[in-house]
């Protein structure tokens, strides 16, 4: 009987064989509130060969889809681009239903392999031969595992990108075209800000060698997301802008808050912003999670971040998206801390230790109120509002 579960045809000689999660809402502390996909592709050459797997329980679909092109037992050779269990986790259960002659991964790929499963896998050192075409390799350590690598099938044009380029999206459609264009831009810089931004320097300086490659670019396949065909220069430059952390005309402000004190003061400082004409957006952790502040960060050149003091911490919900964006390493950012306290105010003071340590510039001392702010508070604060954001607009003209 023929399986729902068919192949998709990306190109002349390869195929889309992955799976669709439209359930998942948690990616190692994510929220991927459109699911993702686990893309794995078939190459059919003299030497048939799979390039990645999925996550482990969707095992069944990837061989499905293999078999409405090819017995599975014919593929030669599986190449291992990416270790993390989204990619590897049906890689054991492949090698046993495949038996391939080969398992390719690069060297920390080899290791990481290893260590999870057990696995040998030889290590490439140099372009493999497929039969009509060849599959090189371009080690991509830190984008974002030390395993990462890039591989390029030179008779159809695809680079097999792993994590790079990609996107936790589901749907129904294989081509990126195909979606809304505001949908793609989100789900890209939300992708990069939460996976790729602290390794920004690397991902310039493999920009800046593709061109050396002279890679015949036709399709370019990530392992999550849509795929792209067209807009190659516009992908790129995408990354680049991610990469390049200028400063965006964007403000972001955060807040936790127990009895709205902290929340009085984040609204009269995001009014000041709006009221020097900048586009703002206020961020409740009461009803948000980490990925979105951090994408939010990501695409802000002012962010204030604000919360109370509780156990003479600060907000135990502050400092658990100070420690994720932090570890993300945002650049180029102008911060304002704020906060409130009924006795001690460690909060304010422990968010602004934070953003020194993350290197924002803070051309304003924080500001902490007793109990409930003031009129007064509150003014300073719409007063940092409308001065940081005269001073991001003199910073983003300048760029």
């Amino acid at each position: 009987m023929k399986s729902f579960y068919n192949a998709e045809k990306i190109s002349e000689n390869v195929w889309w064989v992955g799976a669709v999660d439209w359930s998942v809402r948690n990616f190692h502390g994510y929220l991927t509130e459109r699911g993702t996909t686990y893309n794995a592709f078939l190459i059919i050459d003299e030497k048939v060969t799979l390039i990645d797997t999925v996550k482990a329980g969707f095992f069944a679909e990837m061989m499905e889809r293999i078999s409405s092109v090819i017995d599975p037992e014919k593929i030669d050779y599986i190449i291992s681009n990416h270790a993390e269990p989204d990619h590897s986790g049906a890689l054991q259960q492949a090698i046993e239903a495949i038996k391939p002659e080969k398992v390719f991964a690069s060297v920390m790929g080899a290791k990481t392999l290893k260590a999870y499963y057990g696995i040998d896998a030889e290590v490439v050192t140099a372009p493999v031969s497929l039969g009509a075409g060849n599959l090189s390799f371009v080690e991509t350590r830190m984008l974002h595992w030390p395993d990462s690598m890039i591989s390029f099938y030179d008779r159809d044009g695809v680079m097999f990108s792993q994590d790079a380029f990609g996107q936790h999206l589901a749907g129904s459609k294989l081509w990126a075209d195909e979606y809304p264009g505001e949908t793609l831009e989100y789900e890209m810089s939300k992708y990069y800000a939460n996976i790729i931004n602290a390794q920004s320097a690397k991902v310039l300086s493999l920009l800046d060698s593709l061109p050396s490659l002279n890679l015949p670019l036709q399709v370019i396949a990530p392992d999550h997301g849509p795929l792209f065909r067209r807009n190659f220069g516009e992908v790129f430059s995408a990354y680049r802008r991610y990469a390049e952390q200028k400063p965006q005309l964007r403000a972001a402000v955060i807040f936790a808050t127990m009895w709205h004190a902290t929340e009085d003061l984040a609204r009269a400082f995001a009014d000041g912003v709006r009221a020097a004409g900048v586009e703002v957006k206020i961020i409740d952790l009461a009803v948000s999670e980490r990925s979105a502040v951090m994408t939010a960060v990501a695409n802000s050149g002012l962010v204030a971040f604000g919360a109370p003091t509780m156990n003479n911490q600060v907000f135990p919900a502050m400092a658990d998206v100070l420690t994720y964006v932090k570890g993300l390493k945002p650049q180029n950012k102008i911060g304002f801390a704020f906060g409130s306290c009924g006795w001690s105010g460690e909060g304010a003071k422990q968010i602004a230790a934070e953003l020194e340590n993350m290197k924002f510039e803070q051309p304003i001392a924080f500001i902490q109120s007793k109990y409930k702010p003031t009129g007064e508070e509150l003014l300073k604060a719409f007063e940092a509002g409308y001065t940081l954001a005269g001073q991001l607009k003199e910073t983003v003209a300048a760029n």
